[in-house]
């Protein structure tokens, strides 16, 4: 496969951005190899600077629930764009979107639309410390929700102990994780015992009910249940960061999938069509803190730009034009990864597959992956790597980190399931 003018782009990018990407996992550096620059997309399909084409299993990490381009969404984007890219001014395309939102997920009694889905997270747990009056948050290892301070900590020697939180990034200080707790996730009774030692001092556990920061890992049964009522008993905040499982793995977000409802959830990804959009919402009475009725300050020049919005709503209507549209995902899902376990089997690799809805993770490992130290531990990240570097070559296009969840989606058809499965086969082989 050429790659001549990826190579030369990435040479030419190192110059000038840090390794060469805006995003430190399109470096390639967990699997080696030379990063692919793609210049456009279709359906499943995007095609690179040389003209090689892949299967998309990133799917712009999670967003492209639709595919590449679907022509509701660009004839929306061209429509907007045409009207104004941005007025610093609220237009109707923030209410439809609101609107659409709410009628999927009720419990988004008010919301706020923000840029990203770190903006919405960072606004969230700031709302929830406003509202309650307390400074501690809970979050799981191995979760990612952006790149704000407050999460980028690490648990430290001891199970939630005071002053054990440590910094997960240079130029993150001490302070701003003090306030953070982490815990294992999937783990109830680690956080019954931090709500009980931190008693009255915790804002809010935030949680996504479906791992997906470190590869597709999904709530124990009862899990998200436990959250629910421990965090009610201590009148803590329930947090869902749906930015990723947000219209992926039900219409409804998780409570519908879950059956439990959060006071606060996190929007992103899919309810921007493509484009760079965040939400957070919950319960009316939390929401009216923010300002400008309540004391809770949050703001942002682009919020609700026009152009987002209408992608947004163009990507939700269609979806829910669809018929049977969660059905028909789930069973996409079913067969490919069905098939994956049939090839794992086959060439008798030490590897499982995990996945709920649109979302999956080919662990190199043989044991189920339930929190970030065990995946760490358990997963050959070798075997993964020389799986990735023959899926490239055989051109389909897997996320480049042991550690990331693949996402597919309506655009990804039998034919496509059927070539995937195909090039899996012969990656696991490559893998032994």
């Amino acid at each position: 496969m050429n790659t001549t003018q990826s190579q030369q782009l990435q040479f030419r990018a190192e110059a000038l951005l840090p390794g060469g990407v805006d995003s430190p996992v399109r470096s390639f550096r967990a699997v080696g190899g030379v990063p692919r620059w793609i210049v456009r997309g279709a359906g499943a399909w995007v095609e690179d600077a040389d003209g090689n084409r892949y299967l998309d299993y990133i799917g712009s990490w999670g967003a492209l629930l639709l595919g590449h381009a679907p022509v509701p969404v660009v004839d929306a984007i061209v429509a907007a764009a045409a009207r104004g890219a941005s007025f610093g001014a609220s237009t109707p395309a923030e209410l439809e979107l609101a609107e659409a939102v709410h009628q999927a997920m009720p419990h988004l009694q008010m919301m706020r639309f923000v840029s990203s889905g770190t903006e919405a997270t960072m606004a969230a747990v700031r709302l929830a410390r406003g509202f309650t009056g307390r400074d501690r948050i809970l979050k799981f290892s191995g979760a990612y929700h952006g790149h704000a301070d407050v999460f980028l900590a690490e648990a430290g020697s001891g199970l939630a102990t005071l002053g054990t939180a440590v910094a997960a990034s240079a130029g993150v200080p001490h302070a701003a994780v003090a306030d953070t707790i982490t815990v294992a996730y999937n783990d109830a009774a680690a956080v019954a015992q931090a709500l009980d030692q931190y008693r009255g001092e915790i804002a809010a556990v935030i949680v996504e009910p479906v791992a997906g920061n470190m590869g597709c890992v999904p709530p124990r049964p009862g899990f998200l249940q436990d959250l629910r009522a421990l965090t009610a008993r201590h009148e803590a905040l329930l947090i869902f960061d749906e930015v990723m499982t947000g219209f992926r793995i039900a219409h409804g977000g998780a409570a519908e999938c879950f059956g439990v409802v959060p006071d606060l959830t996190t929007l992103g990804k899919i309810i921007g069509g493509g484009l760079p959009v965040g939400a957070y919402g919950g319960r009316a009475d939390i929401m009216e803190m923010v300002a400008p009725l309540g004391p809770v300050y949050q703001a942002g020049t682009l919020s609700g730009n026009p152009l987002a919005m209408a992608a947004g709503v163009a990507a939700l209507r269609t979806l829910e034009a669809i018929p049977g549209a969660y059905a028909d995902l789930e069973r996409r899902g079913a067969r490919l990864q069905q098939g994956l376990e049939a090839a794992i089997r086959q060439q008798g690799v030490a590897a499982r597959v995990q996945r709920v809805g649109a979302m999956l993770t080919v662990f190199f490992t043989t044991q189920a992956v339930v929190d970030c130290f065990a995946a760490a531990r358990a997963c050959d990240t070798r075997a993964f790597a020389r799986f990735h570097a023959s899926l490239l070559e055989q051109g389909v296009m897997w996320p480049p980190s042991q550690f990331e969840a693949a996402f597919f989606g309506f655009s990804h058809g039998a034919d496509e399931i059927e070539l995937t499965l195909r090039a899996a086969t012969t990656a696991l082989a490559a893998a032994r």
